[in-house]
This record gives C-alpha cells, sequence and structure tokens, in this order.
C-alpha cells in the first residue's frame, strides 16, 4: 500500500505516481483533514487507503479542494466525495466544466480536447455523449468557492487565481510558511518534452500545452506564482521542491519565458 509522505508540517504527498507522476495531498488544519486532488478514477483505492492509513478507518477528510476538472486531478473525486458524504470545492469559472456542460469543454479546450477528445465524444451521438458527461459530472458534489479567498475546513489557507490551464484553475497558498499546492500551473516533471515524459525527467515546466486553452493566461500565473517566494512547492505531477532554493529557481524559470 502507498502512503502519504509529510512533505511540510501537515502537508502529505501520495505520489508521484504512474506514467504522469500523479501527486494528491492531504493537509491539515486544526481538527480537519482535506483531500487537495483526487488523481485519476483509477487512484480511488491508491486514494482511499491512503487516508484510511493517515486520518484513520473512521475518519475521513471534511472536503475535497481540486486545483481543476482534468480528469487526472478530479478522476476519484465524484466516488470518494460520496463515500466520505463530503463536498468538492472548485473556483466558480470552474462549475459549468465540472458540471459537465459540453459548450463550456469546447469554449476552453485546450489542442487536444479541441481536436481529438470533444470529437470524439461528438460522433457518438447526443444520447451517448450525455451518458458520458453525466457519469463524470460532479454537479451532485461540487461546490463552489467563496470569492475571499478563504478554503473552508482550512484555516491559515487561501486559494489563488492561477488561470490559464483551465479557466478556473486555483493554486492553494499557506503564506506563514510560504507552502504553495500549484496543480498544474507550475509542475516539477517535464511535461512539455517528449522525453520529459517518457523517461519521468525532473525540472520545472508550465502546464502541458496539449492540455492549455490559455497559454498566455497560464504564463501569467508562472510569474505571479514566483512573485509568492514560496518554500515549497508541491505541484500535480513531480516531486515536491523543498529546498531552499526553491523560490530563486521559480523565478529563473518564471523570468525565462
Amino acid at each position: 500500500m502507498d502512503r502519504a509522505r509529510e512533505i511540510a508540517p501537515d502537508v502529505y504527498c501520495l505520489g508521484p505516481h504512474g506514467r504522469t507522476q500523479t501527486n494528491v495531498y492531504f493537509v491539515r488544519a486544526s481538527d480537519s483533514w482535506v483531500l487537495v486532488d483526487a488523481g485519476w478514477e483509477s487512484d480511488l483505492s491508491r486514494i482511499a487507503e491512503a487516508a484510511a492509513a493517515l486520518i484513520g478507518h473512521d475518519a475521513a477528510p471534511a472536503a475535497i479542494i481540486l486545483t481543476h476538472d482534468h480528469p487526472d486531478h478530479a478522476g476519484a473525486a465524484r466516488v470518494l466525495a460520496r463515500r466520505w458524504a463530503c463536498r468538492v470545492f472548485v473556483h466558480p469559472a470552474e462549475l459549468a466544466i465540472a458540471r459537465g456542460s459540453f459548450a463550456a469543454m469546447w469554449r476552453h479546450a485546450g489542442p487536444l480536447d479541441h481536436y481529438v477528445i470533444l470529437p470524439a465524444i461528438s460522433v457518438l451521438g447526443r444520447r451517448r455523449r450525455d451518458a458520458i458527461l453525466e457519469r463524470n459530472s460532479l454537479a451532485p458534489v461540487i461546490e463552489a468557492l467563496g470569492p475571499d479567498g478563504a478554503i473552508p475546513y482550512l484555516p491559515g489557507w487561501r486559494w489563488v487565481h492561477t488561470p490559464g490551464h483551465t479557466p478556473g484553475h486555483v493554486s492553494f497558498l499557506r503564506p506563514d510558511d510560504g507552502i504553495l499546492i500549484t496543480g498544474d500551473a507550475l509542475v516539477t516533471l517535464q511535461v512539455n518534452t517528449l522525453a520529459g515524459l517518457v523517461r519521468g525527467r525532473g525540472g520545472l515546466s508550465g502546464p502541458p500545452w496539449y492540455t492549455t486553452a490559455d497559454p498566455a493566461a497560464a504564463r501569467a500565473s508562472i510569474k505571479m506564482i514566483a512573485d509568492l517566494e514560496s518554500r515549497v512547492l508541491a505541484s500535480g505531477h513531480g516531486d515536491p521542491l523543498t529546498g531552499p532554493d526553491t523560490a530563486s529557481r521559480i523565478h529563473y524559470f518564471a523570468d525565462a519565458l
């Protein structure tokens, strides 16, 4: 069984796992636990077992908070939310996609979705398309994050809007010690080179270009992330950065964009 490891006080990483080196995070604040991102659908058992080992078999996270609604970050969210009787929180700009709006998916599609995934779903016919969307929709469990940056059940943390990869992509910051969970806004795996993906090469990278809706906004978000002067960078893919040079490495990368 995979166990989550502590990468900062009260912040535990489960991963990196699989070809995409995907991470999910368990975060504790006061008496509450929150799951940040929910991996692929196939990660359901891994996440549930890690939660039981970390929190206890009779306990569960109080909420699931998503950086964005892509299948490698929200895949197990619906089932886990029902199992744990909790809500899934996303940025308001992510709600339409999370609820399965086909029009919103087209409107904010990256190249892979625009030219491959969504056309393939379209040719299935409306009935089959709607069944697929309903099966993956988070509508029964979804809720919007509030406008003030506060994160439910996580006092001491705030969400930061980091759009580009998706319209409602967010990162999660603990200002007191500079811990930042970035999802795909900034990752530590070279996702934009074939060799990086195939060989699992580490290194700072922007979000995957082939699934990014607005590259210019994504670059602006990386520059904003650099200004946060983070001490720990916990990304959605690749090993977290925890060294004393974390902030300077992010600045160097952002300045080169």
